[in-house]
C-alpha cells in the first residue's frame, strides 16, 4: 500500500479503459509472483465503480477469477517443478530463498488458514499458490481455502473502494483512508494467525 496515491493516479486511465478485464489479468499475474500492484488496481477499479464508471458485479467476479486462477497456476508450477525451480527463477522477480523460507515456515505453522488469509499480506499473496504446491498441500483443500480467501479479500476491498467512490471525490482522501484500512487489516490478520497458532498448540498438547 506504499505510495498508493501515486499509484492510483497513474493507473486510473488504464483501469478506466479496460475495467474488469484489466483487473483480472493483473491479479492473475500478480498471483504468480510478479511485482504488480494488484491490490491497488482492484481498489482503484472499485472507486470507479462507486462513481458509476464501472459495473461492480463484473468487477468482483473478474477480480475473484483472476486471483484464484493465478494462485492455481502457481500451485501447479510449485507442485510440478518443485522448490528448486522457484528459487532458481524467482530471484528475477524478487522471490529469493530467504523470502521463500519465511513463507514456507508460515505455511507449515498455520496450515490452510494461511491460504485463506494470504491475500491480505503482501508477500504471502504473491507466493500463496507456488508455496502450497511445492509443499504438496492437497489440491482440493488448497482450492477450497484459496477460493474462500479470494472471495473475502475481493469483497473487503471492492466494497471499501465502492463506498469511498460514492462518498469521497478527492483521491488524496481516498488514498489516506485506504492506507489506514490496509494497516488495520494487516494487524488484524497477524493477530488472527497468532491466535490460531496458539489454539493449535494448546490442542496439540
Amino acid at each position: 500500500m506504499v505510495g498508493i496515491e501515486h499509484l492510483l493516479g497513474n493507473l486510473e486511465p488504464f483501469v478506466h479503459s479496460y475495467g474488469a478485464a484489466a483487473v483480472m489479468v493483473i491479479l492473475t499475474f500478480e498471483s504468480l509472483g510478479l511485482p504488480l500492484p494488484g491490490e491497488s488496481v482492484l481498489i482503484l477499479a472499485s472507486v470507479l465503480a462507486g462513481r458509476g464508471e464501472l459495473s461492480l458485479l463484473p468487477l468482483m467476479l473478474g477480480a475473484w477469477a483472476g486471483a484464484v486462477l493465478g494462485d492455481n497456476i502457481g500451485y501447479l508450477i510449485g507442485s510440478r517443478l518443485g522448490r528448486a525451480i522457484v528459487v532458481r527463477y524467482g530471484a528475477k522477480i524478487g522471490i529469493n530463498a530467504d523470502r521463500l523460507n519465511r513463507v514456507e515456515a508460515f505455511f507449515k505453522r498455520y496450515g490452510p488458514v494461511t491460504v485463506a488469509f494470504a491475500r491480505f499480506v503482501t508477500v504471502l499473496r504473491q507466493l500463496n499458490g507456488v508455496v502450497a504446491g511445492s509443499l504438496k498441500m492437497e489440491w482440493k483443500r488448497f482450492f477450497f481455502f484459496n477460493a474462500l480467501g479470494g472471495a473475502l479479500w475481493v469483497s473487503v476491498w471492492t466494497l471499501a473502494g465502492f463506498y469511498l467512490g460514492e462518498h469521497v471525490s478527492d483521491i488524496k482522501v481516498i488514498a489516506h483512508d485506504l492506507e489506514r484500512a490496509g494497516a488495520i487489516l494487516g494487524i488484524g490478520v497477524l493477530i488472527a494467525a497468532l491466535v490460531y497458532g496458539f489454539w493449535r498448540l494448546r490442542h496439540a498438547s
